[in-house]
């Protein structure tokens, strides 16, 4: 079974791509409802809040964690990967492998939250791989606001998305990374203002991806053709705010959604 876990919503892009690749996988979403958003916080809180829902999921017997948050990623990624029994897999490395590989000129572009952006994780991580790239960032805060307010397109979006990239797009780029697990629900308007010159990269889907790589390299992976498996849900807080969005971004209504108190680190139940 694998495990996901995200400050709030947005994760559940990643949880979308995952049960699109791997349909035979079973899932348990974990959505830190109560102590949204992430980005704010500091690295400590960040790194506490991450180990406290990867004690949750691990409660529940998963064989594979995926932090499906980049603030979460960015901050608390080596710590979990050092000290959980099961491969931890994040969403920054695989977008800027897929970002790295892809990129013809080597002109990188990444947009995200402001934390994730002010951590430096995807420019870092990016350059591990393509030391001779040049990566410009830009915070976009104001997308999870649309995205959750489901206004993906019209003037308001398009407006918001020609402000946001211009600068990016004035240097030259030629990959963009989604740099927040919301941001692909936003991608077609953002294709249309980048241009046909300039991919993107849905770091849910590369992450997907590496999910699948790591499952198959330790023969953990459930049988080809089986599914669809089965999805369970939970959350710190709103569960009807969080069902509802749920189930407009995967197109199917949660079956198992649970409103659940996490542990704090360090103390027995």
């Amino acid at each position: 079974m694998i495990g996901v876990f995200d400050s709030g919503i947005g994760g559940l892009t990643v949880l979308r791509a995952l049960r699109r690749r791997l349909p035979g996988e079973e899932t348990v979403y974990l959505g830190d409802t109560a102590r949204v958003p992430y980005g704010p916080k500091s690295p400590e809180t960040v790194r506490r809040y991450a180990r406290e829902a990867a004690d949750f999921l691990l409660g529940l017997d998963i064989d594979l964690l995926v932090v499906a948050c980049n603030t979460a990623t960015a901050h608390a990624l080596p710590a979990l990967a050092a000290s959980v029994p099961v491969p931890v897999i994040g969403v920054v490395e695989p977008g800027a492998r897929a970002a790295a590989r892809g990129s013809r000129s080597g002109r990188i572009g990444v947009i995200g939250t402001r934390g994730t952006i002010d951590s430096g994780a995807y420019e870092e991580a990016i350059l591990a791989l393509r030391p001779e790239a040049t990566v410009e960032s830009a915070a976009c805060p104001l997308f999870v606001s649309l995205v959750e307010e489901g206004w993906t397109e019209g003037p308001v979006a398009r407006l918001t998305a020609e402000r946001y990239l211009g600068p990016l797009l004035e240097r030259e780029i030629d990959t963009l990374v989604l740099g927040c697990t919301h941001y692909p629900l936003l991608a077609p308007l953002l294709a249309q203002v980048a241009g046909t010159e300039v991919a993107l990269v849905d770091s849910a889907e590369a992450t997907a991806r590496a999910v699948e790589a790591e499952l198959d390299r330790l023969g953990l992976a459930a049988p080809r053709g089986e599914g669809p498996s089965r999805a369970w849900f939970f959350v710190t807080d709103d569960a009807p705010r969080f069902r509802r969005l749920a189930a407009r971004w995967l197109d199917e209504e949660p079956e198992s959604l649970e409103t659940v108190v996490l542990r704090p680190v360090g103390r027995g139940a």
